[in-house]
């Protein structure tokens, strides 16, 4: 358990536009926490669904998505054939999404996301962006806030998941 304040408390994340700190502040803070989580779960307990939840592999696989996708949409682009797969691979058992597997895969997204956020323009942040198929509405700032909130959404279930399926008490 990390002794120093939490992200948002530490300070301007450096690069990043101040309207974009929250943000930033999140998906480290998030990333921070499933690191320290994950860092003795047990492997062979990964793919369990306690209670019919949904697996610790699955979370960890879809906050990866998450990010790649919205933060794809942030751009203004839409999905590749490679992340409409990686869509449909989300929550099905791959011998290859071991722990160290998936967390890398998140600390890549969340690295690849804070260069996206330290090159956005602030000037765009109100601008149409079309979300899937149907083009839903949004927003640069509303995909970016999005992606964080949905994370952490996420990172929330994946504690408790992991804590029932480990045996944790604290």
């Amino acid at each position: 358990m990390s002794l120093q304040p939490e992200f948002w408390q530490r300070g301007p994340i450096e690069n990043i536009p101040s309207l974009l700190q929250p943000v930033a502040h999140t998906l480290l803070q998030a990333t921070a926490e499933i690191n320290e989580l994950m860092r003795e779960f047990p492997e062979a307990v990964l793919w369990k669904k306690p209670a019919g939840l949904a697996s610790p592999a699955f979370h960890l696989q879809h906050i990866s998505g998450v990010l790649d996708r919205l933060f794809t949409y942030a751009k203004g682009d839409q999905l590749s054939a490679e992340q409409l797969a990686a869509l449909a691979a989300e929550g099905k058992e791959n011998p290859k999404d071991s722990i160290k597997a998936l967390l890398d895969r998140l600390n890549k997204q969340v690295d690849i996301a804070l260069k996206q956020l330290s090159t956005t323009d602030v000037t765009t942040l109100t601008d149409f962006r079309g979300v899937g198929r149907k083009q839903l509405p949004s927003t640069t700032m509303g995909l970016l806030f999005h992606s964080a909130e949905h994370m952490m959404r996420h990172t929330g279930q994946l504690l408790v998941t992991v804590k029932i399926l480990s045996g944790r008490n604290g």
